[in-house]
């Protein structure tokens, strides 16, 4: 990626303005940027689209319709059109049906890009929604993108609440973003994503990601994105892996299974959205995580001393997962080369964990490595209640001393956990 390079002239209307560059976002903004760069994307490519985007607010996405009904004249120069849902689950059935359009006489465009948005309640009751649209797909020229903000901290909701699993059940691939650059450029993949294979794609944002913002990079064609290039299947008919108007249920349920959550790793693959952070001859020990968790890893390995260097000497490699559901077996197979212990550190349920042993059972490796997530040998490790921001840098030090030199690693988490504590005791309370 290019280095930030200063401009001479900087306003506050650069973060929807500027075509190519660095700029500074909030999370909402760049979720706010992600319509209108896909449109541009899509002008480019000679492609006739709309853009349709429809939800309900709630913390951590409680100022998203608020940044997009500020910027309803760019939106519309781009055409795209924005309509918040009486509820979550209408909305969810609007961008389904805004699928068809394309497909219907007296369409004025090829197919429509839609976004639904909503916090993790409006996620649960949208299921039968998104069990719908699962089975019915997405148009080629269209593509759905299901943003969900999740708070898994229960910092501003009654329950906590995170919505992979109901994506999963509606068989929706999920895509996880760990920064503000992330949260734009794993968006357009999505949207790419979901043209390509047909499914509808979820898109998980973490409260801590969405509300906080950062330096993106813009250009017309970043994220570059390349289309694997899959066998043909006849059988599938004009309308391949897409949606279609007329169609048994059963028929798309058989497409979804053996055809479009294929083509989505495939996709996930071609693309890299999943990937080693560095190259670690002989490593020994692997850590993966995905989204927010990712963050908490990089912080937990810093704090520790365990720098890039550190980590080649120790055999420590760290993979990151953008697309977290279907995990992809290829990826996971180089991931586990040569491993004897694979740490997973992700937050509430065991997604990669669960499906990480899946696919190491049925590669049959010869020297099968050891795989730490929520348990470890039936014993609770890293629970699934709560945040792991704080528990990561314990994880790592408590593992078992199969690496020559770790010793210390758990001596410096102890020292640092002291002083932290003194530091805490030794704070002087804010006044009202």
């Amino acid at each position: 990626m290019n280095a930030p390079v200063p401009r001479a002239n900087v306003t506050l209307d650069d973060k929807f303005n500027v075509q190519s560059g660095w700029i500074y976002l909030t999370g909402t903004q760049a979720l706010t940027r992600l319509p209108i760069q896909q449109a541009i994307r899509d002008k480019a490519a000679g492609l006739n689209t709309g853009g349709f985007i429809s939800g309900y607010r709630g913390s951590p996405l409680g100022r998203y319709d608020v940044e997009l009904w500020a910027q309803k004249k760019l939106l519309e120069r781009h055409n795209i059109h924005f309509m918040p849902g009486i509820n979550e689950d209408l909305a969810a059935t609007a961008v389904w049906g805004a699928q068809y359009v394309g497909q219907i006489p007296g369409a004025k465009v090829d197919g429509v890009f839609s976004i639904w948005y909503g916090k993790g309640p409006g996620t649960d009751r949208s299921t039968d929604a998104f069990r719908h649209l699962g089975v019915a797909g997405a148009n080629k020229y269209g593509g759905v993108l299901a943003i969900a903000g999740d708070d898994h901290g229960i910092k501003s909701s009654t329950v906590y609440n995170f919505s992979d699993p109901i994506f999963i059940a509606t068989g929706m691939p999920v895509l996880y973003p760990s920064n503000t650059q992330e949260l734009l450029e794993l968006g357009l993949h999505g949207i790419a994503l979901s043209r390509f294979s047909g499914c509808a794609v979820g898109f998980k944002v973490h409260n801590d990601i969405v509300e906080g913002g950062g330096s993106v990079y813009i250009g017309p064609e970043a994220p570059v994105i390349v289309l694997p290039d899959l066998p043909a299947a006849p059988e599938l008919g004009p309308e391949g892996r897409n949606l279609r108007v007329f169609d048994p249920p059963l028929g798309g349920e058989e497409r979804l299974v053996n055809h479009r959550l294929p083509a989505a790793i495939a996709y996930a693959r071609t693309n890299h959205l999943n990937y080693m952070v560095r190259e670690v001859p002989n490593a020994r020990l692997g850590i993966l995580s995905a989204g927010k968790s990712f963050q908490d890893v990089m912080q937990a390995l810093a704090g520790l001393n365990l720098h890039e260097e550190r980590q080649k000497e120790l055999g420590i490699r760290v993979g990151k997962v953008g697309m977290i559901w279907p995990l992809d077996p290829e990826f996971m197979r180089e991931f586990a080369a040569g491993l004897d212990t694979i740490l997973v550190v992700e937050e509430k349920r065991g997604i990669l964990e669960d499906q990480l042993k899946g696919i190491l059972y049925d590669l049959a490796l010869p020297n099968h490595p050891h795989v730490v997530g929520k348990y470890d040998k039936a014993q609770a490790f890293a629970p699934e209640r709560g945040e792991v921001v704080l528990r990561v840098a314990a994880a790592l030090a408590s593992l078992p001393e199969k690496i020559r030199g770790y010793g210390h690693v758990r001596e410096r988490h102890v020292a640092q956990v002291e002083k932290e504590r003194t530091a805490i005791k030794a704070a002087k309370p804010i006044a009202a």
